[in-house]
């Protein structure tokens, strides 16, 4: 899965990827960035 890297300014995959919950209870999958280590977050599927 990939999101969106703001440091990088580009799509990365995700490293060390968890799904989480939202307070609202959409699916969410936070992790960090492979190349710059920010950690990215993208909302939606699993």
């Amino acid at each position: 899965m990939q999101a969106y890297c703001f440091k990088c300014r580009s799509k990365r995959e995700i490293k060390n990827a968890q799904h989480v919950t939202l307070k609202n209870g959409r699916p969410a999958t936070r992790g960090v960035c492979p190349v710059c280590g920010t950690k990215v977050f993208r909302i939606g599927k699993k």
